[in-house]
């Protein structure tokens, strides 16, 4: 089965600085779901960028599906166009043909096609967004912390929302997150990012539904830690991480 995406070398710096991305390969395959962690600065999100076609990069070989969506931290919905307009847009003939209908249906939205952006919980908007990146179809779509401005209990729902939408569309999927715990949640590979080269890159091998309380899990996130450099913690007896 051929990649959805191939990179050999890629790199990007700024200003004639030290690289940010240094010689990066990449492969993804159809449905595979990759979480990139790594800390502030590794360059996760220029990463993300280049995958798709917002920043310039040069490597050696890049193979990229022509057909790549992005679902932000923010929802960046148009204020002053209803939310089924919002998830139409850019897509010639989305809303006549029902496609805009559909992915509104799959992120349980249908009640809000008519609304206004502003009118909508930060859940709902997130939903919006994500109904915007699945009408295009995308054979790769790409994740930027979509999760980290909602509260704990609505993000909990959105990545089991994007969860069920990405087994059911089997799109390949790189999702960056500052979160361990999420990307063990939703991923079936996960690579760390430290000094513009892939420090890990570990298949997780737990089948879902998983349990944070499962011993593979809590072994592999306490790896990935310490890889992040942070110690074991235990907030409810005050430790902090060493």
């Amino acid at each position: 089965m051929s990649a959805v995406v191939a990179i050999r070398g890629l790199t990007r710096r700024f200003n004639g600085d030290a690289p940010v991305l240094d010689r990066i390969d990449l492969s993804i395959q159809p449905g595979e779901f990759v979480a990139l962690l790594g800390r502030s600065g590794s360059g996760k999100s220029t990463l993300l960028r280049a995958l798709a076609g917002l920043d310039p990069i040069t490597g050696e070989g890049m193979t990229l599906p022509e057909r790549r969506a992005v679902v932000f931290q923010e929802p960046r919905l148009m204020p002053w166009k209803s939310v089924i307009d919002n998830v139409a847009l850019g897509v010639p003939g989305a809303r006549e043909n029902g496609a805009a209908a559909a992915a509104l249906a799959d992120v349980g939205l249908s009640h809000r096609a008519g609304a206004w952006p502003l009118r909508l919980s930060g859940g709902e908007a997130q939903r919006a967004a994500l109904a915007r990146a699945l009408v295009r179809e995308p054979q790769l779509l790409l994740l930027d912390e979509p999760f980290a401005s909602l509260d704990a209990l609505t993000r909990l729902r959105m990545q089991a929302l994007v969860r069920e939408l990405c087994r059911r569309h089997r799109p390949a999927v790189l999702l960056v997150t500052h979160d361990v715990g999420e990307a063990l949640a939703l991923a079936t590979r996960i690579l760390v990012l430290e000094g513009g080269r892939f420090r890990r890159d570990v298949s997780v091998g737990v089948d879902h539904p998983r349990r944070r309380t499962d011993p593979r899990l809590a072994s592999l996130e306490a790896e990935l830690l310490a890889e992040l450099g942070v110690g074991e913690t235990n907030i409810f007896e005050g430790e902090t991480p060493t």
